[in-house]
């Protein structure tokens, strides 16, 4: 059995002031296009399909015409797990309209008999599909409270929950079934790039949402996993077992990933076998260093997106737009120059307002357009009202 392995669509995003939607547009052509090409039996996709839980009606068309399309009119089942950017409610809302097209997506963790672990028919036979969409910390799930297993760590909660789907495969399938976990969480000594924004929401990658690599069952032929930007291999997993990685180099602090989906294919009685399929659709991110001369000198950069660090001899107030006349990805400019250590301007008694626009002046080197200003008064006299 082939199966297709992709997650972390973010489909909405945008990268500051740039709107992305056509890339998306292109790189979910492509997922389709590669699951075409390849005869994929069944599609797995590990979470964050949206980048919001209630998405613009563009991402939300994109998307849910993306699953259809992966489906190919009910005769490859493709199975959904929500993450943590997306609305376990609207899932299942979703869910029933979804399913006819042959399009199956699990927004809650249920019992391993009420839609937890999913049997579906593909060309080359039986699959068993355990989903766990991810867990929040303060989450209490019903059928594990009343197993009286409701207690630990977030990483003992994650460990029971996929123990307890590992044992609903065990005696559901068949010897010559296929089966699989697809889940939305982080194992500890996955590597995430540090020292620039990522795409995974900070909130939920850090130790208190580690799980152990123990909550990776032994027992399926493949688990598929989300919620990890940078493509690679699960850490301690003794199953094939992969983070696909996001569709999209989402932030500054991904840039240079080269993304892909997975191929998995199964036999029955060998370890399945995995490869990368590498997606060549939307714009790189690049992070470049030089003078201005260097900069604008380079044609390389015309098709990307841009944080650009500029040497100068002291703040330019005019680099921000040189930089956006001459590059049309420009997300991030900065001034780099030698500054005094009692360079600072005094913050005591000043506006808030004065001081933002301090901080754009001195990390974009353009003064903050009225617009902003105006924006950041309005957000200001809110947070006045609500705590006076």
């Amino acid at each position: 059995m082939k199966v297709l392995h992709t997650s972390d669509w973010h489909i909405g995003k945008r990268l500051e002031r740039h709107e992305r939607i056509e890339e998306y547009r292109a790189a979910v052509d492509e997922v389709v296009a590669i699951a075409s090409a390849e005869s994929v039996d069944l599609v797995l996709h590990s979470g964050d399909l949206f980048d919001r839980p209630l998405p613009p009606v563009e991402a939300l068309r994109l998307g849910l015409d993306g699953l259809v399309r992966l489906a190919d009119e009910g005769r490859r089942p493709v199975v959904v797990v929500a993450g943590n950017h997306d609305a376990p409610e609207f899932f299942e809302t979703l869910a029933p309209f979804l399913r006819p097209f042959g399009v199956n997506l699990v927004g809650r963790i249920k019992p391993p008999g009420e839609g937890g672990v999913l049997t579906v028919e593909t060309a080359h036979g039986t699959a068993h599909v355990a989903c766990l969409p991810f867990l929040r910390a303060a989450q209490v799930v019903d059928f594990m409270a009343r197993a009286d297993n409701w207690y630990g760590t977030y990483a003992d909660r994650i460990r029971r929950i996929t123990e307890e789907y590992s044992k609903a495969l065990g005696r559901t399938a068949g010897s010559d079934d296929a089966t699989f976990l697809v889940a939305h969480f982080m194992v500890g000594g996955v590597k995430v790039a540090a020292g620039a924004p990522r795409g995974e929401r900070e909130l939920h990658i850090g130790e208190a949402y580690a799980a152990t690599e123990g909550a990776v069952p032994t027992s399926v032929d493949y688990v598929a996993m989300g919620h990890i930007h940078a493509p690679q291999p699960v850490p301690g997993a003794r199953v094939p077992a992969e983070y696909a990685g996001s569709l999209l180099q989402l932030d500054f602090g991904e840039a240079g990933e080269q993304k892909r989906v997975v191929m998995a294919t199964t036999a029955p009685g060998v370890p399945a076998t995995v490869r990368s399929v590498p997606l060549r659709s939307g714009r790189p991110l690049l992070r470049v260093n030089g003078s201005w001369d260097e900069v604008a000198g380079r044609t390389d950069l015309d098709d990307a997106y841009l944080d650009l660090t500029i040497d100068t001899d002291g703040p330019d107030p005019g680099l921000m737009d040189r930089a956006r006349e001459r590059f049309a990805g420009v997300v991030k400019v900065r001034a780099q120059y030698e500054r005094p250590a009692d360079a600072r301007p005094a913050t005591a008694g000043r506006p808030l307002i004065d001081l933002y626009a301090d901080y754009h002046r001195e990390a974009h080197g353009a003064d903050p357009e009225e617009d902003l200003l105006a924006l950041f008064s309005e957000i200001e006299n809110e947070l006045t009202d609500a705590t006076s």
